[in-house]
């Protein structure tokens, strides 16, 4: 299906709040949606289908969400939904549990039980928003007893399997309109399998997953490690094998279905951000081989000879086709 996107602004202002409580009750199953400001009420959806996975980046004025017994007894999809709040803040309830949630947060809920959310923004932080990521429940290859004690908690993101997952939904978001049929289906896979994988984490069922799943995060680990320390000059397939606990040789063959090795990744990436950082006016003044040092090229003659050959281009050539003359400054030479 692809990328589908509703936005409140393209209705007139007396019919916004209505269709929006109508769309939002088709995704989760029949909600109650209330707002103190129905008249001034703006709000925007984006939603990605990826085989059974399904990912909606909402953005919204204040509102409030109710779903009570009675509406689950008309219609349940039986779904997890995993939200992580991006912006503005979102408190909710359900199983007896209640959590205020802050941006970088995640939060899971079912459409099974009772469930009660108010979310907003503020003044300075603008519209609440927030990634919410609809999981059949019957797919889930974990106890549901033990995934339903994570209803109505506040699970941060920040380190280790949750920073992995979020960082990926993040990426499969920004690159979404570039998706074609087969890439949303590979990565409604991998979007299952991190998923599976970070509740699994958090409910003590690691032993539960599937070998491909535990693969499927090994290789996510990797890449975010890798991601995180390109600025190191001593990077290497060794030393990023020793880190995650694995041998050179199985780290090597997570790598072999790609079109590329370890060490070809690292610089290919390391030269991404180097052509970024070149062509970034702010950053006109710094020197290229200090461009070059601060991700992982200490050597100024090594970079300028793997930049070349990469584009084709001496880094202060890249440099001067990409900033108008003024910004060049005696950091390109």
């Amino acid at each position: 299906m692809g990328l589908t996107v509703y936005d409140t602004a393209d209705l007139p202002p007396e019919d916004r709040f209505a269709w929006w409580r109508e769309t939002v009750s088709q995704g989760a199953g029949a909600t109650q949606v209330t707002s103190e400001d129905r008249a001034g009420f703006a709000g925007s959806m984006e939603v990605l289908s990826l085989g059974a996975a399904r990912i909606a980046t909402l953005s919204y004025t204040g509102l409030r969400s109710r779903r009570t017994a009675r509406l689950i007894r008309r219609a349940d999809p039986e779904t997890y939904e995993l939200t992580l709040l991006l912006g503005g803040t979102m408190g909710m309830s359900q199983s007896r549990r209640e959590t205020l949630l802050r941006p970088g947060d995640f939060s899971l809920w079912s459409s099974s039980l009772p469930y009660d959310s108010q979310a907003g923004g503020g003044p300075h932080t603008g519209p609440a928003r927030a990634l919410v990521l609809h999981l059949p429940r019957s797919f889930l290859p974990l106890p549901e007893a033990r995934v339903d004690r994570l209803l109505a908690q506040g699970l941060p993101s920040r380190t280790g399997v949750a920073a992995v997952f979020a960082r990926h939904l993040a990426s499969v978001v920004l690159e979404a309109e570039s998706l074609t049929s087969v890439d949303e289906e590979r990565l409604g896979l991998m979007t299952w399998d991190l998923a599976t994988a970070f509740l699994a984490h958090h409910v003590d069922a690691t032993d539960r997953l599937p070998p491909h799943t535990r693969h499927q995060l090994l290789v996510k680990r990797l890449d975010l490690f890798i991601e995180d320390h390109l600025s190191d000059p001593e990077l290497s397939p060794p030393g990023i094998a020793a880190r995650h606990h694995i041998s050179v040789r199985l780290l090597h063959r997570l790598f072999a279905d790609r079109k590329e090795s370890v060490s070809q990744t690292i610089r290919r990436r390391r030269l991404e951000r180097c052509s970024a950082d070149l062509a970034d006016p702010l950053l006109a003044a710094l020197p290229v081989h200090e461009v070059g040092r601060r991700w992982g090229f200490p050597d100024a003659a090594g970079f300028s000879r793997a930049f070349r050959a990469a584009y084709g281009l001496t880094p202060g050539e890249h440099r001067r086709t990409h900033l108008p003359p003024l910004a060049v400054t005696a950091g390109t030479r």
